[in-house]
């Protein structure tokens, strides 16, 4: 039922409804604070949004903290200005809530590289396996998961599992070959890639540090390996925020989704940022559906209180499980 209609709403949302005329009279700034605080809601945002969405938003964080800050809200509606898999995440964790994304297309080229029925099948083949699935994954794929894991914890959820345990990570290989090598565990990898981060070029990354050797290069480990071996550090997007505002470097380079310059460059004022080079002269580095969401659409989702993110209850019930387990674990590693 719940899958139906959401069919019937994502439809209607097709036909027109993202397309409404806006009356240019209106502050969208304060027509969206206004319709928040009347309908008790909260925006969630990710570090990847343009800037005026993260200013609007009452939390920008990656995604371990979006899932923490989802799984503790009492607000009675939930916008997310994020991709499909986050606002899918807060659906899990807030089943009673109304969760809202700005653009239901906006999806995830690492998520969508997993199909939850092919991996059910490829899951089969190595029974008796632990599966960690990063959260950048459909709720499907979440049910099918042990753990879930973001890039902030996923060490300590590599590590929480017993080394008599064989592991499946799925379903970002880069990721995946990254943990392998920080902790030292074999793991089977699902064969998927984040489209953003396997843009970056080596050879330009090269040039730009010798352009700039008093720069540290830092970068998402989401990136391809031979990317992350030139790096000075390698984390998260929170950890890379972190690394910038405490280190004594003034200049980076950064090699990930370039809306975190905003951020950084807020959190550091006096410090040099320099985003990583694309292998071709486009903007390719930045991700085209973290980009879809605009300051008219969360007005447009809060007004109407479209596109709302639906899920079956088995799923919520299945997939949650992953979820929560991976919460405790970052709450017991003091993330």
């Amino acid at each position: 039922m719940a899958s139906t209609l959401q069919k019937a709403k994502k439809n209607l949302i097709n036909n027109g409804f993202l397309n409404l005329e806006i009356d240019k009279n209106i502050n969208l700034i304060e027509e969206i604070k206004r319709l928040k605080k009347e309908k008790n809601a909260i925006i969630l945002g990710h570090y990847y949004q343009i800037p005026i969405i993260q200013d609007l938003s009452d939390f920008v964080g990656d995604s371990l903290g979006l899932a923490q800050k989802a799984a503790e809200t009492d607000a009675d509606m939930i916008l997310f200005a994020g991709v499909h898999f986050m606002a899918e995440t807060a659906k899990m964790l807030n089943p009673g809530k109304k969760v809202l994304l700005p653009d239901l297309n906006a999806g995830c080229s690492l998520a969508n590289s997993a199909p939850a029925d092919i991996f059910k099948a490829f899951k089969a083949q190595h029974p008796n396996h632990v599966v960690v699935s990063y959260v950048n994954s459909s709720a499907e794929l979440k049910t099918m998961t042990d753990i879930c894991c973001t890039s902030s914890n996923a060490v300590h959820v590599i590590n929480s599992i017993p080394k008599d345990k064989g592991i499946i990570f799925a379903p970002d290989r880069n990721l995946g070959a990254y943990l392998m090598k920080e902790t030292g565990r074999d793991m089977i990898l699902w064969h998927g890639v984040c489209q953003v981060h396997e843009m970056f070029s080596w050879e330009k990354i090269m040039a730009t540090m010798v352009e700039h050797p008093d720069a540290d290069f830092i970068a998402h480990p989401e990136c391809e390996p031979h990317v992350l071996e030139i790096a000075d550090f390698v984390g998260s997007t929170s950890q890379l925020l972190k690394y910038v505002k405490t280190t004594n470097k003034n200049k980076f380079v950064v090699a990930t989704e370039p809306g975190i310059l905003y951020k950084m460059q807020k959190d550091s004022p006096d410090k040099t940022l320099i985003s990583a080079p694309p292998t071709t002269q486009c903007s390719c580095n930045e991700c085209p559906f973290m980009k879809m969401n605009t300051i008219e659409k969360l007005y447009l989702a809060l007004k109407y209180e479209l596109p709302e993110v639906l899920l079956e209850q088995k799923i919520i019930d299945k997939g949650r499980k992953c979820i929560d387990r991976m919460l405790e674990i970052s709450k017991k590693a003091g993330l």
